[in-house]
């Protein structure tokens, strides 16, 4: 019963961190009238939580594993109580920004959920999994939305103090209803990261959760404040807008989780990164709000279908290291919460505008699909490596000219020799001599003729023993029909009576 409750009560738990991580963006119209804030800083304050929302999820990832999810939740809440009753009180810039700092333990519980949560499940339903979990993300939704409605009725200072009493609350449920006997895993960080850095993909999906993840973050943050003061929207209708955005992409994440249970999840992402590349050229030609509103639209189908498919090739290529690459995974998402908000600003200070950094979004969205692309085949590659390398039959693959270009283990077990050895030489070297020319002359004549030959052979191994194979040539064309290798595949038939005699 206690684990059926866990992806409930986790997603539960991420939706009030997301709702706690968001205050200070959700309130600042309201809070910019109690407390003055240069407009230079107002993008810093904003991101400032993301900060310590992102590095963070590193070590509770990890602890996740070591202490359980039960016991990193209850503490990270408690620990929330007091940036949450700073923040109420705040007087001045620097108040908020020490509270906001802290506020980060919020967002950084992201990675506590997906390093448990595969613990209660099979791995063809992660995808799926994952993406319930990542609907979290609806806490920046509710606390966008409602929040400000609040604040309209009991004032800022007042509304964040509610949060006080959910978090509370929810120490208590995961007190209650927390898996004390979760399966723990002790590895040492460093060892752990020892383990993947080196490892191409996972800063590979660390990029793409920078842009998806990161997208949807620096949306919701820069969103409210943006449609106010460029659109002159109302705040509440800003703030309604920027709920909707956030809906869109938080109900998505776990239909791109299921979709990459079910296809291919690299092709899915491919389509992701070319809707974010054309979607953030429209905004950057800063058009009406109907074209604009399309824009972010496009951004947030884009931002929650690609997290969903992300968090789904994680445990798929990082089964036993999950903790650890989740949390640097996310982390690198969360970062890439913080820059762009502060990168949009620093923009619109120098030239008026925010072009040019919708203009690098599309840039880095049309790079990225490269890279996924670059993956796919790499991928196809490795699984051909892997059957090359792990066949019974030894393999032997010669240039046009009948050089030797490669040969794989099973050749080295059944000839005596090493690759190094035989590279560049003509196969003829395992020769036994018990064949006649005119036999080769057949062989080759049939090759030419019909592209391939399979008979039994005798040859002479490295040691000098004699042994007869059953031996296949194909010739491999390119597409003007010129022949590029010749693929010779054979199998020791020594113990078993010959068909024939060469």
């Amino acid at each position: 019963m206690i684990n059926k409750l866990q992806l409930p009560l986790q997603t539960m738990n991420l939706v009030l961190g997301f709702m706690v991580w968001v205050i200070i963006s959700a309130l600042l119209p309201f809070i910019q009238e109690d407390i003055a804030i240069p407009a230079d800083r107002v993008a810093i304050l904003t991101a400032i939580p993301v900060v310590l929302g992102s590095v963070l999820r590193i070590p509770l990832g990890y602890y996740a594993n070591v202490v359980g999810a039960r016991m990193v939740f209850i503490t990270s809440f408690i620990l929330l109580l007091f940036p949450v009753y700073f923040i109420s009180i705040a007087t001045s810039f620097t108040h908020l920004v020490v509270g906001g700092l802290f506020l980060g333990i919020g967002g950084a519980v992201f990675s506590v959920g997906v390093t448990s949560l595969p613990k209660y499940h099979p791995k063809e339903k992660l995808g799926l999994v994952n993406g319930i979990y990542g609907m979290g993300n609806l806490g920046t939704a509710i606390t966008t939305f409602a929040a400000p409605v609040i604040a309209t009725q009991i004032g800022w200072s007042a509304t964040v103090q509610l949060y006080l009493i959910l978090l509370l609350v929810f120490v208590a449920l995961n007190a209650v209803f927390g898996d004390r006997k979760e399966t723990k895993v002790k590895t040492p960080i460093m060892e752990q990261v020892k383990g993947v850095y080196k490892n191409d993909k996972l800063w590979y999906f660390s990029l793409f959760y920078f842009i998806t993840f990161g997208s949807f973050v620096a949306f919701t943050v820069y969103l409210p404040n943006f449609l106010v003061s460029h659109f002159e929207l109302p705040k509440v209708d800003a703030g309604l807008r920027t709920a909707g955005f956030i809906l869109i992409a938080t109900f998505l994440r776990p239909v791109g989780g299921w979709l990459a249970d079910k296809f291919k999840p690299l092709f899915l992402l491919m389509g992701v990164f070319i809707g974010m590349t054309l979607a953030a050229v429209v905004l950057a030609f800063s058009p009406s709000l109907a074209l604009y509103t399309v824009g972010c639209l496009t951004i947030a189908v884009c931002a929650g279908l690609g997290n969903g498919i992300i968090f789904k090739l994680v445990p798929f290529y990082f089964n036993k290291q999950a903790g650890i690459v989740n949390g640097i995974v996310s982390m690198m998402g969360g970062l890439g919460g913080f820059f762009p908000p502060l990168m949009l600003s620093f923009i619109h200070s120098v030239t008026g505008q925010y072009s040019i950094g919708f203009m690098a979004l599309s840039q880095v969205a049309l790079a990225s699909f490269v890279l996924v692309v670059w993956m796919y085949y790499q991928d196809k590659l490795t699984v051909a490596s892997q059957v090359f390398n792990s066949t019974g039959q030894g393999i032997l693959v010669t240039d046009a000219k009948k050089r030797i270009h490669a040969v794989n283990p099973a050749f080295t077990r059944l000839t005596g020799y090493e690759e190094e050895e035989v590279l560049g030489r003509n196969p003829n070297l395992l020769k036994s001599g018990r064949q006649s020319s005119a036999f080769y002359q057949i062989m080759w004549t049939e090759i030419m003729e019909k592209g391939s030959w399979q008979g039994e052979i005798w040859n002479r191994r490295k040691n000098g023993e004699e042994y007869l194979e059953l031996l296949t040539i194909n010739a491999v064309k390119d597409e003007t029909g010129d022949i590029v290798h010749y693929v010779g595949t054979f199998s020791d038939i020594t113990d078993h009576p010959p068909r024939k005699h060469a």
